[in-house]
């Protein structure tokens, strides 16, 4: 996935990182609207949002990571 910022850069990850934009069909992909006045970027119909300053930091999607105690 590649992300233009409006400062001029440019993001990249993987779709790995994001299990259900991976599984989604290109179709699904492209269906994504900016939130958050542009720090955030949601898909309606997979229930996906995902947090530019988080793309930033190169965070990833955390919600199937088992706790470790």
């Amino acid at each position: 996935m590649w992300v233009a910022l409006s400062d001029g850069r440019q993001l990249s990850a993987p779709l790995t990182y994001f299990p259900r934009l991976l599984n989604a069909t290109s179709q699904q992909r492209n269906k994504f609207e900016l939130s958050g006045g542009g720090t955030g970027i949601h898909w309606e119909e997979i229930d996906e949002d995902i947090s530019v300053p988080g793309l930033i930091l190169g965070n990833k999607d955390l919600t199937n990571l088992k706790k470790t105690i």
